[in-house]
């Protein structure tokens, strides 16, 4: 990453980037996305920033838990669609491929992942959460896979993982109608773990009580 700066205050590490910011609290990482006035979209640019954060991270033996979040009242919103609409058919196919293999890794990590969903958290964004361990939602959180209404399908993995956690008859509602679920229908489905204001604080609390 670079064009980055640290600020050693507070005993925390931060290191800032175009599209993500990375603070270290001791044994645990918390990867945010910092684009707040695009929606946190995971575009290509975000994406390289990401797969190239998660390969630093998942060899610091020293790290016991990555925290994935968002920025205001934004998680994420999943692809940039004015990159989808200017895809070839080939690619789009790379561009999925690309997106699977990074949350795969995400679900491959050896550290503990928690996605600590602070807003909006829409199709890719959905699937990141989905990619990580454990998921920790703010009261106001919205979840949803829009794609229905594009026309498109998640890439990233969502309807592999999701039908895993909240059963096949719900997934394949929330795909075929892109409707939204709230944080307490996310909690009584199963999709997330726990709700909590900070939602931040609730998923470090997490990490220090699980690893």
């Amino acid at each position: 990453m670079s064009d980055t700066t640290r600020d050693a205050s507070n005993s925390q590490s931060v290191v800032r980037a175009a599209a993500l910011v990375i603070e270290e609290h001791e044994r645990t990482v918390v990867v945010r996305l910092n684009r707040p006035a695009a929606r946190n979209p995971l575009s290509s640019a975000t994406l390289a920033e990401l797969e190239t954060t998660i390969a630093a991270l998942t060899i610091q033996t020293h790290l016991a838990a990555i925290i994935f979040t968002g920025t205001d009242d934004v998680f994420a919103s999943g692809a940039d669609i004015r990159e989808l609409q200017a895809l070839t058919p080939a690619a789009a196919r790379a561009f999925a491929r690309r997106g699977q293999t990074l949350m795969q890794r995400i679900a491959d990590a050896p550290q503990l992942t928690i996605a600590a969903v602070n807003g909006y958290c829409m199709g890719g964004g959905l699937d990141l959460a989905l990619a990580c361990d454990l998921r920790c939602a703010a009261p106001e959180a919205v979840f949803a896979h829009p794609g229905a209404r594009l026309g498109i399908i998640t890439g990233w993995g969502g309807t592999q993982r999701l039908p895993q956690l909240i059963g096949a008859p719900r997934a394949l509602e929330l795909f075929l109608t892109a409707q939204r679920m709230t944080s307490t229908e996310a909690l009584a489905y199963g999709l997330v773990n726990r709700i909590g204001a900070p939602v931040l604080d609730c998923a470090l609390e997490l990490a220090r009580r699980l690893t």
